[in-house]
């Protein structure tokens, strides 16, 4: 104590507070907190004077006077606390000393009692002269002795550090004394400084109130203003839903239109590609019938050749029997023949051959011709291309003029003979193609074949007629032709080649422009209205003339080029070119129009002059229907209502064609003759116009007169120029406009609505106007025609209605939605555009005279101005029955008409009151409630259902609620909407227990009164609960909260008990016991759950929660994520499949054996799919009522199973709420697994482990972790105090198991938002090592130096662990060099140590090595080690030391080496050692010549044989020795393979005593053999003496050496 005390005086005390004062105020924290402390101090120095607080002076000093008060202060304080603190340590050591003090007497009393008992019993002891005991007694008494001076010392000792220790304590009394008047001012300073901090922090609480107020002020205007904009968003929102879906319904329109279409189109399509297949059926077809018949014709060629043949055969044979008839020569008449037959062959093939040459030619020509054609097409304009004549029109002009007899004198004169010799083949292609142009279908004469199109498309194409064409007008001339027709054709030929276009120049001026002006200019061929033929017919032909009169300057020239290719089927020119023209000279055209189709054609003949090409336009258009409206706009002017007046329209038809027609409204739409169809809204607006009809068109067009139909779709620009004036009659807000069904009955269609219209005819429409109602009136019409190639048209009538002087501006009065028995008021304003004033006379219609009023009911009204008549409406209960057809039942509309006469006026005014008429009741829905029995600890809810049956929101409320009763919400006061049904909560708590019986009364807005009838029984249990809520703080999952409760038995007597309602008994009073009911599943647990309390105790009752997952949820996360994990590894197919069969399956309830089992097995996925839901979850609210039943009794005296009788009536309810949220620390390592296993560790290592921890919250949490038990073998390496929110920190647990077990503890993290517990597995491993040898010495035998010898052992591993091992020879550790400094043990007086290591090689090498030196052992495994020896020179004392390491840690076994070598192939072991194991520094080699003698030496071997003699007079056995001789084996050539070895003197040691067995012999490689030695002393021995005696061993082996052996025998009387 007095170092303790010495260690703080009060100086030092002093300097060191003031130290780290200082400390404290040069930190930036320290001056913020102390900074009003400060203040307060310097307010009330100690060590200032009153008069220095006025001073300027004092202000400045003010500051460091009141640092150095706070300094000083503070120093004051530690200092008392340290003088506490030492009094306290003094107080205890001087207890402490005290103490001991005492013990020390005590025993020294105890010592003092024993020596003199002691000395008793040796006095007694003596008397009995029992030596021993004496001498024992005596030890004792000098040991107690011994012990009584020990403790007297330690007596003197304790006394003085008391002594020293008291003095202490008075010190440190007086310097506490001294301080004490200082600490007590200081203590008044700091109660003074706290009260200052108190109203500080009081004001500073208001102003944070004001300002909390302010906030809230603020937070609920703000909320105002977002519920405010809620609303307009809410309407804004439902506007445009309101609109999007009146878009949708006419987007639903179009598509409906658009898919008409599209389906009219693919129905066209079809047909189209039926037509086109059944025209290629009919070419094909034709094609085989032409097939056919070309076959035939074929045949009849054929018979045709075989007849001529016989016919000519024949005819020579004719001419032959001519021939010899007259007597000439027949073969000479018949060589002449056939020379003429040869010679016209000749010519023929001649013809021929010119024929071929002419056509290639022409070919040639045609082909340029049309190179050139093509080239000029791509230069110049479709519309200005001449073509020429094509092959085709020659064609066909041949043909014509062929089948009308108009051929040529030459072909026509061709005789029999000249036909004869004609070309099979070339007649068979002419009347091939022929009869093919003959057989076109629907052709019967050459006129109608011209249009005929080929069988086969491509047939009479313009390459196919390039070789055929020319044929013809080859065979019109004749061979050759004359030279002037040759120099024609090449001129002709070099124009139509160079193409050249001659300019026209005329007085120096060149001619541009039209070459030929032709009359007509256009060739049109119509129907005229008084044309002989009125009607075109398909299939006749018709003929028109053209003149071209030359308009150029001077002579031009006029060829036809053609057609266009479509026209060519169809027209025919015949044009006979004039040759030269001269300037204003014509010439005429025929043109042919034989129509094959009813279609319009349109082309142009194309003719080509010397300056240029020039066409005529031609047109062939068929008879239409050309209709069209004088008019389309019918304005009537202004009109009196009830005037009549017509106009008439013209519907005028300029085509040739008749139709019929009808004229509809624009609401209707029908056909002449078929039923009505609706036009589609695509067909009748364009995509530019469909704008108009989106935008809100109120009365103006509907979508009746949108829908009108047509049998075809109308022109776009008819529909553009209609729209406008069907829409011109709009609403303004200047005029009334009527509604297009009373326009339609005002404007009406006279008696033609419909019939036929002739070609070039017209017809009258009337239009009548009759005006029923005033203002602006329109209606819209349209013709449709019976021709679907008639486009509808449309007609406006428009007019407008006057009406009487007086009106009414609003002649609906709307009076929205009414009560019965409520009343009702609005003003009706009439107005009069008279000059004079009228007498009005108001009329309510009689059914309606009870509920509906005008005041007044008459007045008068003045010029040009208006009155107001007051409208009161009462409805009453009976005004459905009154009002009948005015009253609708089932919307509950009135529509009452309300009449105003005007005098001299015949019409009345009339004008419609509408209302809709509803009731006020509520109804309370079930009329009579019954709670039941309820105790006077709790309250019972049951709902109810307010019902309005109104068309209006009524405001309602319970008023008049007895203290028993709450309704909720909003204290049972609210506005219920219009039909809707509210839910109520009426909550009864009894206050006695007593039967109610009551009435809620419901009052609405208009003091209406509606009533529940109600009844319940009051009981009061004989048990009552501390608590019957508990709310649960929110549990993390697998965390638990605990909460507890007192039942109490409060009934002490009879008369503190009622009556049990509807029986006369009374509760007894005695023990009554409990039970809770808990409900299945849930994670509640309730401690004790059953019990009896006794009169006027109390049980104490813990309820428990521990929030989990569903196991369901647990186990359908754990199967999708080992599915998934089986899907992306294409190798665990079957797996998958199971996995995927599993999932299929429903989760409703429990989950199936096999899913059971499997996760059972495997529960570490289980884990893994616990912690991800974990991490997932949301959280969750329960809310329990457990039931507790009351029965009177003890629970411990029923007899057997026997149940309690528990009353119903008397059953507590316990209602717990439950929050269970995702825990605030979860493991983010290994799959989220709260269950941490090290697995096997072998016994003596360390397995470390980390568990990464993640911060879920949004808030730091402070970590603190339960204690680990200190023996256990785990431990907590690092201990996190604080976890950032969101951020992860690592847990690194070690596990070091000590013996072989397992082993399991908890590690509870315990957070202020809940514990996390983690669960620590691990299994102690031994590790169990076997060696093969079977002692720890492995003796490598003899070897000679320089060679190496090889050994091998086992080692298995016998335990479940793979084992690290490693082999270490102690003669390679780092201990070596230490070890070689000490002595050598030959030296040492007492054995300390025992040398490990013997001789080395002398090269620095290790004599020995083993394989492998490091590996690992597998579990059951063994491993094969191989140790070689490999000494270097000559020494019997080779030795090292091998360990097997396991772990790098653990020394499983260690074996000791040994190995002997020698230079010479023999050797002798055995007998006494006579030198050191330790090898001399010097070494003499066996080689050098000065020491072969000495190495010849003999050597010694001693021999000490004992013969035991346990009798004198009984011999003993004899004693033995043993020597081995050895040869070694060794792989370097000798000479001689064995050793041989001899004793000397055997007969003389046998006289000694000696038996030696065998005295020679020899010894093969690798063997040795044993030379035994026993000894019985002879006869004349003295045992005094030993006996000694030497013989020579001689080895003879591949060098000769001797032994001297030297035996000493010794007789032994004893052990």
């Amino acid at each position: 104590m007095e170092e303790d005390a010495g260690l703080f005086p009060s100086k030092e005390l002093m300097g060191s507070t003031v130290e780290d004062e200082a400390d404290q105020l040069e930190d930036p924290e320290f001056e913020v907190k102390c900074g009003p402390l400060g203040l307060e101090n310097a307010a009330t120095p100690v060590h200032s004077c009153p008069g220095e607080e006025r001073g300027s002076d004092a202000k400045r000093v003010k500051a460091p006077t009141a640092a150095r008060d706070r300094v000083w202060a503070s120093q004051l304080r530690r200092s008392l606390d340290l003088l506490a603190r030492v009094h306290e340590e003094n107080d205890l050591f001087l207890q402490k000393s005290r103490g001991e003090l005492c013990a020390c007497r005590h025993r020294m009393d105890l010592l003092s009692k024993q020596q003199a008992n002691v000395a008793a019993e040796v006095a007694r002891e003596r008397e009995s002269s029992n030596m021993a005991a004496v001498g024992r007694l005596q030890a004792a008494s000098r040991r107690l002795q011994l012990e009584l001076e020990g403790e007297r010392n330690l007596q003197w000792s304790i006394a003085a550090e008391l002594q020293q220790s008291e003095s202490a304590m008075w010190h440190l009394e007086i310097k506490k004394g001294q301080l004490e008047n200082i600490w007590k001012s200081n203590h008044e300073e700091a109660e003074a400084r706290d009260q200052c901090l108190q109203v500080h922090a009081a004001q500073q609480l208001h102003r944070e109130e004001e300002a909390s107020g302010k906030a809230e002020r603020n937070q609920r205007l703000r909320i105002r203003k977002s519920m405010r904009t809620q609303r307009e968003l809410g309407l804004r929102h439902q506007k445009l839903v309101e609109d999007a879906q009146k878009n949708h319904r006419v987007a639903v329109k179009f598509l409906k239109a658009s898919l008409g279409r599209v389906r009219e189109r693919e129905q066209k399509a079809e047909l189209e590609s039926r037509e086109h297949l059944q025209q290629r059926m009919a070419a094909v077809l034709a094609l085989k019938n032409s097939i056919t018949a070309n076959r035939e014709m074929l045949r009849k060629f054929q018979a045709w050749d075989r007849a001529r043949a016989e016919q000519t055969e024949q005819q020579a044979q004719t001419e032959q029997q001519e021939v010899l008839a007259q007597g000439q020569d027949a073969f000479k008449h018949l060589v002449h023949q056939r020379r003429r037959q040869e010679l016209e062959a000749q010519r023929r093939a001649f013809e021929e051959e010119q024929k071929l040459r002419k056509q290639e030619i022409v070919s040639r020509i045609l082909k340029e011709e049309a190179q050139e054609r093509s080239h000029r097409k791509r230069q110049r304009p479709p519309a200005k291309a001449a073509a020429l004549r094509t092959l085709r029109d020659r064609t066909w002009s041949y043909i014509s003029t062929f089948c009308e007899g108009k051929a040529s004198p030459t072909a026509a004169g061709h005789s029999l003979d000249s036909k004869a010799a004609i070309d099979p083949m070339s007649l068979l292609l002419f009347k091939v193609s022929s009869e093919s142009m003959q057989m076109a279908p629907g052709t019967t004469s050459p006129e109608e074949e011209t249009l005929a199109k080929p069988e086969i498309p491509g047939l009479w194409s313009e390459d196919l007629g390039q070789s055929q064409g020319p044929k013809e007008d080859v065979d019109r001339k004749p061979v050759g032709g004359t030279k002037m027709d040759k120099d024609i054709l090449a001129r002709r030929l070099e124009q139509l080649r160079s193409r050249v276009v001659h300019k026209q120049v005329a007085s120096g001026r060149e001619f541009k422009g039209r070459p030929f002006n032709s009359k007509p200019e256009c060739v049109h061929f119509k129907a005229a209205p008084g044309a002989s033929h009125k009607d075109f017919d398909v299939g006749k032909v018709y003929k028109k003339k053209i003149t071209l009169i030359n308009a150029t300057y001077t002579l031009n020239y006029c060829k036809l080029v053609g057609v266009e290719q479509h026209l060519q089927d169809f027209i025919r020119v015949d044009f006979d070119p004039p040759g030269p023209l001269s300037a204003g000279m014509s010439c005429e055209v025929l043109v042919t129009f034989k129509p094959m189709i009813n279609r319009d054609l349109e082309g142009h003949i194309s003719f080509l002059a010397q300056t240029g090409g020039f066409s005529v336009p031609l047109k062939c258009s068929t008879k239409k229907c050309s209709l069209s409206l004088d008019k389309k706009l019918i304005s009537f002017g202004s009109y009196v209502v009830g005037e009549t007046a017509s106009r008439t329209i013209t519907l005028t038809n300029t085509g040739g064609l008749g139709t019929g027609f009808q004229i509809l409204p624009a609401s209707e739409s029908s056909k002449p003759g078929e039923p009505q169809s609706v036009l589609k809204l695509s067909s009748l607006f364009t995509y530019e116009d469909r704008n108009l009809y989106e935008r809100p068109m109120a009365g103006g067009v509907s979508e009746s007169m949108l829908e009108a139909s047509t049998s075809s779709p109308p022109d776009t620009q008819s529909q553009k120029e209609s729209l406008p004036s069907e829409l011109e009659g709009a609403p303004t807000a200047s005029g009334v406009m009527a509604t297009p069904i009373e326009a339609q009955a005002e404007i009406t269609l006279g008696e033609v609505t419909e019939g036929d219209i002739g070609p070039f005819s017209s017809v009258r429409v009337p239009v009548v106007f009759t005006p029923t109602v005033p203002g602006e009136v329109h209606a819209d019409f349209q013709v449709v025609f019976k021709n679907p190639q008639c486009h509808t048209l449309y007609f406006r009538a428009t007019g407008v209605a006057v009406d009487v002087p007086v009106w009414v501006p609003k002649p609906n009065v709307d009076l929205k939605i009414c009560m019965y028995d409520r009343l009702y008021q609005d003003s009706v304003l009439v107005h009069t555009r008279s000059k004079v004033s009228q007498r009005l006379r108001f009329e309510v219609c009689k059914e309606l005279r009870g509920h509906l009023e005008l005041l007044p009911e008459m007045g008068y009204i003045q010029a040009q101005a208006s009155c107001s008549v007051q409208l009161k409406f009462l409805p009453r209960q009976s005004l459905p029955e009154d009002a009948g057809k005015y009253f609708d039942k089932d919307s509950h509309v009135l529509e009452a008409p309300m009449t105003i006469w005007v005098a001299n006026q015949t019409k009345p005014v009339g004008f419609t009151v509408h209302a809709i008429v509803t009731t006020s009741d509520l109804e309370l829905r079930p009329s009579m409630v019954d709670f039941g029995h309820c105790t006077v600890y709790e309250a019972i809810r049951t709902s109810i259902s307010l019902c309005n049956h109104s068309l209006l929101p009524q405001e309602f409320g319970f008023v008049g609620l007895p203290k028993f009763i709450d309704i909720q919400p909003n204290d049972g006061f609210g506005t219920i909407l219009p039909l809707e049904t509210l839910q109520l909560d009426v909550l009864f708590q009894p206050t006695k227990a007593k039967e109610y019986s009551f009435q809620l009364v419901c009052k609405s807005e208009i003091n209406r009164c509606f009533k529940l009838s109600c009844r319940a029984v009051g009981v009061q249990p004989p048990l009552e609960l501390s608590h019957y809520q508990i709310k649960f703080a929110a549990t993390a999952l697998y965390d638990t909260s605990v909460a507890s409760l007192y039942v109490t038995n409060s009934h002490l007597t009879t008369s503190s008990l009622p009556r049990v309602v509807g029986s006369g008994d009374l509760c007894p009073v005695g023990p009554t016991s409990f039970e809770f009911l808990l409900p299945p599943d849930a994670p509640i647990t309730i401690s004790p759950s059953v019990g009896t309390v006794l009169p006027g105790k109390r049980c104490l009752v813990r309820v428990a929660f521990q929030p989990t997952l569903p196991h369901q949820l647990v186990i359908q996360e754990a199967l999708e994520t080992v599915d998934r994990e089986t899907q992306s590894t294409p190798l665990q197919k079957d797996v998958a499949t199971q996995r995927k069969d599993v999932r299929a399956q429903d989760w409703p309830g429990q989950a199936p054996a096999h899913q059971k089992q499997e996760l059972e097995v495997r529960d570490d996925e289980y884990q893994a799919a616990r912690a991800t839901v974990a991490r997932t979850f949301q959280g969750r609210f329960d809310k329990f009522v457990v039931p507790c039943v009351v029965a009177s009794g003890d629970v411990r005296d029923r007899n057997g199973l026997e149940p309690l009788s528990f009353s119903p009536h008397n059953t507590l309810y316990l209602e717990l709420w439950c929050p269970a949220v995702a825990p605030a620390v979860v493991v983010t390592s290994d799959k989220g697994k709260t269950v941490i296993n090290f697995g096997d560790i072998a016994v003596g290592h360390c397995s470390i482990k980390k568990v990464s921890l993640q911060n879920t919250c949004p808030e730091d949490l402070a970590l603190d972790f339960s204690v680990l038990s200190p023996r256990g073998p785990f431990f907590l390496v690092n201990t996190p105090s604080k976890l950032l929110a969101g951020k992860t920190r690592v847990l690194v647990l070690s596990f070091s198991p000590q013996e072989s077990v397992l082993s399991q503890e908890m590690l509870e993290i315990i957070t202020k938002r809940g514990t996390l517990t983690l669960t620590l597995v691990g299994t102690g491993v031994a590790s169990v090592i076997t060696c093969s040898l079977d002692s720890n010495i492995l003796d490598m035998g003899y070897v000679l130096a320089r060679e190496s010898v090889s050994t091998g052992f086992k080692l298995q591993n016998d335990s479940s662990l793979p084992i690290k091992f490693s082999v270490q020879l102690h003669s390679l550790s780092s201990s070596r060099a230490s070890d070689r400094q000490e002595l050598p043990q030959f030296l040492i007086s007492q054995p300390r140590r025992t040398d490990i290591v013997g001789t080395q090689n002398l090269s620095g090498q290790s004599v020995f090595s083993v394989v492998p030196v490091t590996g690992i052992l597998d579990p059951g495994k063994a491993q094969d080690f191989t140790v070689t020896f490999s000494p270097d020179h000559e020494s019997l004392y080779f030795s090292d030391r091998l360990q097997v390491v396991l772990f790098e840690k653990k020394v499983s076994h260690e074996i000791q080496l040994k190995g002997a070598a020698r230079e010479h192939m023999m050797f002798v072991e055995g007998g006494d050692p006579l030198d050191v194991p330790v090898e001399s520094l010097m070494v003499i080699p066996a080689s050098d010549p000065e020491h072969r003698e000495e190495a010849e030496e003999l050597k010694p071997i001693l021999l000490t044989l004992n013969y035991v003699q346990l009798d004198a007079d009984q011999q003993g056995p004899p004693a033995t020795r043993e020597l081995q001789v050895g040869c070694i084996r060794t792989t370097q050539p000798s000479p001689k393979k064995t050793v041989e070895f001899s004793l000397d003197g055997v007969t003389w040691l046998q006289h000694k005593g000696f038996s030696i067995e065998p005295a020679r012999g020899s010894v093969d490689r690798g063997q040795t053999k044993t030379i035994s030695v026993s000894w019985v002393p002879p006869v004349d021995f003295g045992p005094d003496q030993p006996l000694m005696v030497s013989t020579l061993l001689q080895l003879k082996g591949d060098v000769k050496e001797n032994y001297k052996v030297i035996f000493v025998a010794h007789v032994v009387t004893g052990l």
